[in-house]
């Protein structure tokens, strides 16, 4: 309980039958993105089924950035719970103590720095009773700016609404879902546990691990926003490098999901998928990071990875940047 990675899923207890459920649980884990907190409280507010229906809690990790509680009581105006941890646990424990508060029987992990998109809770509820088997529902989204703009479009993974056929085999070979465009029954989490092994991918991981045991619905409709900005745990990792070494741990952990006669061609594709992903964010991490050693460190890994023709090219490409002192 003490190691903030949990080198196991962590537990999510079930809850007691005297407890009253409502049907929503939307958990807000945050840490130092209070900038970004009252958007994201907005956007859940505004569609707010009242008390008896949706429980709306932010779990605070000990940011230092602001007084998180006092943000929360003036936006929330008594509406919206507050929990703060008692010492910084990290983002893998923070979202277990949300999963083991949540008291509906569906979660919404929404991070302090995305949005709920307008009739993401009413179309989950009824996509939810359509398809009482469905472990999770996944909509499509947008990915936002610090400012709030959009800056890019997910994949349509299918253009009408239902269950995705063949869900495992697609998402084990990548990331197709970020964490807000994600909504889930409690007892999936109850029987599969919480995040766990990685800080970065830990949720591509989950999406893996919900496919391999339950029916997913998707609908195209875009109802969700995903941040991205400089101060996330996804951009910190892209200057350490770390996020190459966590995709390749999650790429071992997700194989005893997988069919045993696909395990070899999928993990193969995986690696193909990611390596292209780190190979062509270099020019992010040596531009927007301006961080040219961090950059060319990248893209040995890429390559190293999965060699091909783009994660060889990128890595050509950062090196000779470094050796022409480009724009540096």
């Amino acid at each position: 309980m003490n190691s903030r990675i949990p080198d196991q899923p962590p537990i999510i207890a079930p809850l007691s039958p005297e407890v009253h459920r409502p049907l929503w649980s939307v958990m807000i884990p945050t840490y130092n993105c209070s900038h970004y907190l009252e958007a994201t409280l907005k956007s859940v507010l505004e569609q707010d089924l009242g008390p008896a229906l949706m429980q709306i809690e932010v779990v605070d990790d000990c940011s230092t950035d602001g007084d998180i509680a006092a943000l929360v009581a003036s936006i929330g105006k008594g509406r919206v719970s507050f929990y703060q941890q008692p010492e910084n646990r990290g983002s893998l424990r923070n979202f277990e103590t949300c999963l083991n508060r949540a008291k509906g029987h569906f979660v919404h992990l929404l991070h302090g720095d995305d949005l709920s998109g307008q009739g993401i809770y009413q179309q989950a509820t009824q996509l939810f009773e359509q398809y009482p088997d469905a472990g999770a529902i996944c909509t499509g989204f947008s990915y936002i700016n610090e400012q709030g703009a959009e800056i890019n479009k997910s994949n349509v993974l299918k253009t009408e609404t239902g269950v995705i056929q063949d869900w495992l085999l697609q998402i084990a070979t990548g990331q197709k879902m970020q964490p807000p465009a994600v909504l889930v029954r409690r007892k999936v989490y109850e029987q599969l546990g919480g995040f766990f092994g990685i800080h970065y991918g830990e949720d591509w991981e989950m999406w893996v691990r919900i496919a391999a045991h339950y029916p997913v619905v998707y609908t195209p409709e875009r109802l969700a926003y995903y941040r991205v900005h400089t101060s996330n745990i996804t951009s910190r990792y892209f200057l350490s490098c770390q996020h190459i070494l966590d995709i390749s741990k999650a790429i071992h952990l997700i194989q005893p999901y997988l069919p045993a006669t696909e395990r070899s061609r999928l993990k193969r594709q995986a690696q193909y998928n990611w390596s292209l992903y780190f190979a062509r964010t270099t020019d992010m991490t040596y531009h927007k990071y301006n961080a040219p050693l961090q950059a060319l460190n990248q893209a040995g890994k890429a390559f190293k990875m999965h060699p091909n023709k783009v994660t060889l090219y990128f890595l050509c490409k950062i090196l000779l940047k470094i050796m022409l002192r480009y724009k540096q």
